[in-house]
């Protein structure tokens, strides 16, 4: 077990730009990942198993849901600091602060915003406290990319609904408490309900060889004539938008969870550049080497600048869809590209799980893929910017 001797990068003195409550809760999330996530991430990514025991901690430094009120459990806080959260969890592992990003986004988030008070009380604060866990039922064996799609479908029984259909590729699905899940009711229009682990006919069977995400839980969620309670429908938002506007709140997360990742690769080359003697000088004194080195620090730079604006956007109520589109696909692929580029600078060691480079860089290949993939993301911008769409 290597000691974790972190150093962030600031080089454009971003920490300016902060607050200091800002400044607070990013310290206590770096903090947290230094003493409970660096120890035993390697090994949990070996064996590939969800660390349980950091459930607590998660809560304890606010990362489940920490913008929603303090009324439901939340912490209260604005969306920069979500967003350095996130950053300071996947500085740590991108599957941990995906258990943290869909408890916080995709399942507390549309309970909050389209859920009645009955739903809010029931569930968010046991949420917060990581009490239950959630998980968020979208994407399907034949419709990833293209979620209107969907086949999973709700049938209005009279006095409940009947819920058939299956979801994959889903974060928590094994161990998760309760799904907020998206069906198309017979009107062939999409509704958000929650469906709590125990219901007859719902099961979670979990995904296992996975090359990515290997400290993170994925499953299946299947739905064989479950009987949801009508109180369990979310009342306040219905259509394609309103999973649509969980996935804005999570890719914004990500945009910032990547440069946590980015950053990690880079303080790790950097450290062993220096320390690292060929040819009698330490490799960093190399033409070829400072050249990887400072891309890296610019492209992170550039990132940290692009995610501060969105998130002071997003404070406002100002970022639209594409804009966050746009720091999510950017902040993915300089993290992936930088992952690959620090692998190189540490040689043959950048494969072993004595460093970090190796694991961040198999689970960014499905950072680059979630929450909308690398491609995808470009037509949005696309579409944005010329009013076509380009989707089919």
């Amino acid at each position: 077990m290597s000691q974790d001797l972190f150093q962030a990068p600031d080089y454009y003195q971003l920490d300016d730009l902060l607050s200091e409550e800002h400044l607070l809760v990013r310290a206590a999330a770096r903090e947290w990942v230094k003493r409970a996530v660096s120890p035993i991430i390697e090994e949990a990514a070996q064996q590939a198993k969800f660390p349980t025991s950091i459930i607590s901690g998660l809560a304890e430094i606010g990362a489940f849901g920490p913008y929603i009120p303090e009324e439901y459990g939340g912490a209260g806080l604005d969306q920069i600091s979500y967003g350095l959260i996130m950053q300071e969890i996947e500085r740590g592992d991108s599957g941990v602060r995906s258990t943290a990003s869909v408890q916080s986004s995709l399942v507390m988030y549309p309970i909050w915003k389209y859920g009645n008070e009955a739903q809010k009380q029931k569930y968010l604060p046991k949420l917060a406290s990581g009490e239950l866990l959630g998980c968020f039922g979208l994407t399907e064996p034949n419709h990833g990319s293209n979620p209107g799609g969907m086949e999973t479908k709700i049938k209005d029984m009279g006095d409940h609904f009947l819920l058939n259909g299956a979801k994959m590729w889903i974060s928590n699905a094994p161990f998760a408490d309760i799904a907020v899940v998206w069906a198309k009711n017979e009107a062939g229009r999409i509704k958000g309900l929650v469906v709590e682990r125990g219901m007859e006919g719902f099961t979670t069977p979990e995904t296992h060889n996975k090359w990515s995400l290997r400290a993170s839980a994925t499953g299946e969620l299947i739905f064989d004539n479950v009987k949801i309670p009508k109180e369990n429908i979310l009342p306040n938002k219905d259509g394609l938008g309103a999973p649509l506007g969980c996935l804005d709140s999570a890719r914004y997360g990500i945009a910032w969870g990547a440069i946590g990742a980015a950053m990690d690769c880079y303080d790790t080359a950097l450290r062993y550049s220096k320390e690292r003697i060929q040819f009698d000088k330490p490799i960093a004194g190399t033409q070829l080497q400072q050249k990887k080195l400072a891309e890296m620090i610019t492209e992170i730079t550039k990132a940290q600048l692009l995610t501060w604006r969105l998130g002071v956007l997003k404070n406002e109520g100002r970022a639209t869809t594409a804009q966050i589109s746009m720091a999510k696909r950017n902040n993915v692929d300089m993290a992936l590209k930088i992952a690959r580029e620090a692998r190189q600078v540490l040689g043959a060691m950048g494969i072993t799980g004595e460093y970090s480079i190796m694991r961040h860089m198999m689970n960014l290949e499905s950072v680059v893929t979630y929450e909308g993939t690398h491609d995808i993301h470009l037509l949005i911008t696309g579409f944005d910017i010329t009013g076509i769409p380009a989707f089919k």
